[in-house]
């Protein structure tokens, strides 16, 4: 994988934000392979395509892209919040290209990933509406909130301007594959449940080490009164599909990935 940026490629453009945008797409155009499939190219879609910037001619998943020349940190700004709730209860929101690019040299620095069955509504944030006098009178946007998922869900393809091996990227992305037979609430208590357990940092803990999380998870989900109960059931999840290991009277133990989960710097 080249990291090297070409600005020839923005041709005419003068706009400093048009030319990283479109500088941005043609490399991951002509250098990004598929996290999902074994497929080497990612397509871009045509021109004037809402949400989806690129997608697996193999597999057909879909990915915006989200490039910028700092560092990404706990919110990502996003598009508008009613239509992004709807794709993640739909099922149809993209998985997640973040690309952070030194613009005084032209190079990628750092390329995350974050697949769509992590998100859900709990990690969308709404924004406040724009002023009546705006050009958009009212309109309501929303932030990503990358800092209340869990840290495998952010899947890094280069870091610090090294590309890391393609079977370590993929081999990441398969292992919570299992959340996309979930339901949009199932799969929002599975990354938030998850998300506490890396929190605490430890390759064991008790069951009552997640009951610290109660308020916490009763904030994401002010709908749910059984918090308890549904954290055993999704460490009962986690368990079944070999994330974590039970070691009887309320003990887990943490079962370690063969690349690891690798935490993106907020």
């Amino acid at each position: 994988m080249e990291l090297s940026l070409d600005p020839s490629k923005a041709g005419s453009y003068s706009s400093r934000s048009q030319i990283a945008r479109v500088v941005t797409e043609n490399w991951v155009a002509e250098q990004v392979y598929c996290p999902a499939c074994d497929c080497d190219t990612l397509i871009p879609t045509p021109p004037g395509t809402q949400v989806v910037d690129f997608v697996c001619r193999v597999c057909k998943e879909g990915f915006q892209l989200k490039s910028q020349s700092h560092a990404f940190h706990s919110k990502v700004t996003d598009a508008a919040y009613g239509p992004m709730i709807e794709r993640i209860e739909r099922r149809r929101a993209p998985s997640f290209m973040f690309l952070h690019y030194r613009p005084d040299r032209w190079r990628v620095r750092d390329l995350f990933l974050v697949p769509n069955y992590f998100l859900s509504p709990s990690v969308i944030e709404r924004r406040k509406p724009l002023a009546s006098t705006a050009r958009r009178a009212r309109w309501v946007g929303c932030n990503i909130i990358l800092s209340a998922l869990p840290g495998d869900a952010r899947i890094p393809m280069v870091a610090d301007e090294i590309p890391l091996p393609s079977e370590d990227v993929r081999s990441s992305w398969r292992r919570f594959s299992f959340f996309k037979g979930a339901n949009t609430e199932s799969r929002g208590w599975m990354a938030d449940v998850l998300a506490c357990v890396r929190e605490l940092r430890l390759e064991s803990f008790f069951l009552a080490d997640l009951y610290a999380f109660e308020d916490q998870l009763a904030a994401m989900h002010p709908l749910n009164k059984n918090i308890r109960p549904k954290i055993r059931q999704q460490l009962q999840v986690l368990r079944d599909h070999g994330v974590l290991a039970f070691g009887g009277r309320g003990r887990y133990k943490v079962i370690a990935s063969e690349h690891g989960p690798k935490r993106q710097p907020l």
